[in-house]
């Protein structure tokens, strides 16, 4: 069998590969804290892109869960720009057209809601009263998480249902038989406690009553304040269109309409400012990796100076010896940027899995990182690599 020799001056890939990898295992701890730097910029950048990915992924599913053919309608302002006022029958009114297959409504009601009389008027916790018709969980796709909601006896009593929120501020984490709190100077029963709700949360720091007691126990006018409809998920931009002349016929334009999950899909779209400034702390710390591979490039080429005479010796071309440099340098990179793919991916996955997201890592984030990584090496390495070069077999052997 004939072997065919390569040319003169020309080395096979495999020794290429073989004599790169020699400095690396002889000065190993060297080599690892060097290629730690690399590793630490990519898992940095990974990590950065994955967890941004998978947070999008997780939203845009959620979204998908929650459904998006919920509109909501509430008042705008007027010409003097004053808060203008839907109409009370407006829910009425929307109910009547033809896609719509849910109206739901709320009335914000003016006072303020402590947890006994005896709690100073200031310490109100920010919390709102609301009047709420007896469909809005299922509207707004949330659930009773403790007791139950209002039906049509307890929307006309002094009884009450709170956000999540709205029981969290209140100390409220159980509900028990004669529970009640305090609103505008009277007892008010609580039902039960709903869970959040992702695409409305103003309701989370709600207490809700029914709109026929908060007409007869705080005064309100029974106008609604917000108004929930859920379409025909085929026809939610054509609903959309009609919605504010349906709800208002005289003063459409004081009306505004809003898509709770064109908000939350914008969300899903933007990247954060704090991915940006992650990013660039990679970038800086792939930089001081790279450095650390040119140090040791550097000091690995004064070191191996009798290596390199010896070679140039025995027949080495200058390029023999620019391309063993060169390579080891990117070798060295490339080890810390798998290292640090690995590491970022297994940072995502984690992180992913306690939010219960599904994990994404874009092929960006690892094929750019590991290319970034390489192009590093190369560029850290290229100088000394050109100085081994250079060196004359009899200066280098004059070391031995």
């Amino acid at each position: 069998m004939t072997v065919t020799a390569p040319p003169p001056g020309r080395l096979h890939v495999s020794d290429v590969a073989r004599t790169a990898s020699v400095g690396l295992r002889t000065r190993r701890m060297r080599a690892a804290l060097s290629a730690l730097g690399i590793a630490i910029g990519v898992a940095a950048m990974v990590a950065v892109l994955g967890l941004s990915a998978s947070s999008q992924a997780g939203l845009l599913a959620e979204i998908d869960k929650l459904g998006t053919n919920l509109l909501t309608v509430q008042p705008g302002q007027t010409l003097s720009g004053e808060d203008a006022k839907l109409p009370v029958k407006a829910p009425k009114m929307i109910g009547r057209i033809g896609p719509v297959e849910t109206v739901e409504s709320t009335g914000k009601i003016e006072g303020s809601v402590y947890r006994n009389p005896h709690i100073p008027k200031v310490n109100s916790n920010g919390l709102s009263i609301t009047a709420a018709s007896l469909g809005l969980p299922e509207a707004v796709r949330t659930t009773v998480a403790q007791g139950r909601y209002l039906n049509a006896a307890t929307a006309q009593q002094p009884v009450v249902v709170l956000g999540s929120e709205a029981a969290t501020r209140l100390g409220i984490s159980r509900i028990h038989s004669g529970m009640r709190i305090w609103i505008e100077g009277q007892w008010f029963y609580v039902a039960g406690i709903l869970n959040s709700a992702k695409l409305t949360p103003a309701i989370d720091s709600s207490v809700m009553v029914g709109f026929p007691a908060a007409q007869k126990y705080l005064e309100f006018d029974g106008h609604p304040s917000m108004i929930y409809v859920r379409t025909a998920v085929d026809q939610v931009t054509e609903v959309q269109g009609v919605l504010a002349g349906t709800a208002n016929p005289e003063k459409a334009d004081e009306v505004s309409v809003s898509q709770p999950s064109s908000t939350l899909e914008a969300r899903a779209a933007t990247q954060s400012a704090l991915n940006g400034l992650f990013l660039g702390l990679g970038a800086v710390a792939l930089l001081v990796g790279g450095i650390g591979v040119a140090n040791t490039m550097v000091i690995s080429v004064l070191e191996r100076r009798s290596e390199i005479g010896l070679r140039r010796a025995l027949g080495a071309t200058k390029g023999n010896i620019r391309l063993q440099f060169l390579a080891e340098a990117i070798l060295l990179a490339a080890l810390g940027g798998v290292a640090g793919v690995a590491l970022g991916g297994a940072a995502t996955m984690t992180y992913a899995n306690v939010k219960g997201w599904e994990t994404v890592v874009p092929v960006m984030a690892w094929a750019g990182g590991l290319g970034a990584a390489v192009a590093i090496g190369a560029i850290a390495g290229l100088l000394p690599a050109l100085r081994a070069a250079r060196m004359q077999p009899t200066e280098a052997l004059r070391t031995v």
